[in-house]
């Protein structure tokens, strides 16, 4: 199944409303169901985006996870708590709610990041910041990944 690809810039329109970028659409018009589930990165300052079908793998990997561990507790106060079923208009376009805009700081720029079985939406300020490679030890992370085979 293809997945999620790409990085794509655009502006937020007036009533806080964001085009998903068409090679996205066609990946869920082709691939997906209508559903959408909007809600915030469990680490990052932004959003994550996605189809129903993956929202509900994602809801019964939860489901088996100790609740007495803080972590997936946090993972679901942050994630699952503040998701919101959501669609596309007939323009392909995605009504980002003020509360969620102000989660991910977005508001004006924004970047719409293809993440294989979610899209991820960032303020292009943070986008900028989170992929800048001196924040990360190269060295390292050549390693880590290429023990993973990448």
């Amino acid at each position: 199944m293809p997945g999620f690809s790409g990085k794509f810039y655009y502006s937020l329109d007036e009533k806080g409303r964001v085009m998903i970028p068409a090679p996205f659409r066609e990946v869920l018009s082709g691939h997906y169901g209508e559903g959408l589930y909007l809600t915030n990165a469990p680490f990052d300052k932004c959003l994550q985006l996605y189809p129903a079908e993956e929202w509900q793998r994602l809801l019964e990997k939860v489901r088996t996870l100790p609740k007495s561990y803080e972590e997936v507790r946090y993972f679901m106060r942050r994630v699952i708590a503040s998701a919101t079923e959501c669609e596309l208009d007939k323009q392909g376009r995605l009504l980002i709610p003020v509360s969620y805009r102000q989660d991910a700081g977005i508001d004006g720029e924004v970047v719409i990041v293809g993440m294989v079985d979610k899209i991820e939406i960032w303020s292009r300020d943070e986008w900028d910041r989170v992929v800048d490679p001196s924040r990360i030890n190269i060295e390292t992370a050549i390693d880590r990944l290429a023990g993973l085979g990448l």
